[in-house]
């Protein structure tokens, strides 16, 4: 049988703040959605690289977020952290169909 991608629908576009976050959470994480000033979307889980902090209540500028809790600095695209350190937060994919942004959870085991 033919794996199947799941792709999770957050919601409209327009529920995530510019320059802000909303959170889902999955039985397995909670995955942080932001959207930027150019309107772009990305997702992250919501836990940063250093001590956990929440990603979505941090500030987002350009394409960074920044930890509440420790000022690091997170590229959205990739969920590396900049600068001197080092760490990532898991990225997941993201496409927007008809003003709803999905994520993509990833691959369904096929049915027996």
């Amino acid at each position: 049988m033919e794996e199947k991608t799941y792709w999770f629908d957050v919601g409209r576009v327009s529920a995530v703040p510019l320059r802000g976050a909303r959170t889902v959470r999955t039985p397995s994480r909670e995955i942080a959605v932001f959207r930027t000033a150019s309107n772009d979307i990305f997702a992250l889980e919501n836990k940063c690289p250093h001590k956990g902090g929440p990603l979505s209540e941090g500030i987002v500028h350009g394409r960074k977020v920044a930890c509440p809790l420790h000022n690091w600095i997170i590229n959205l695209e990739d969920g590396e952290a900049t600068g001197a350190d080092h760490g990532c937060a898991k990225k997941f994919p993201v496409k927007i169909e008809r003003g709803h942004i999905y994520i993509d959870m990833g691959v369904l085991a096929p049915a027996e």
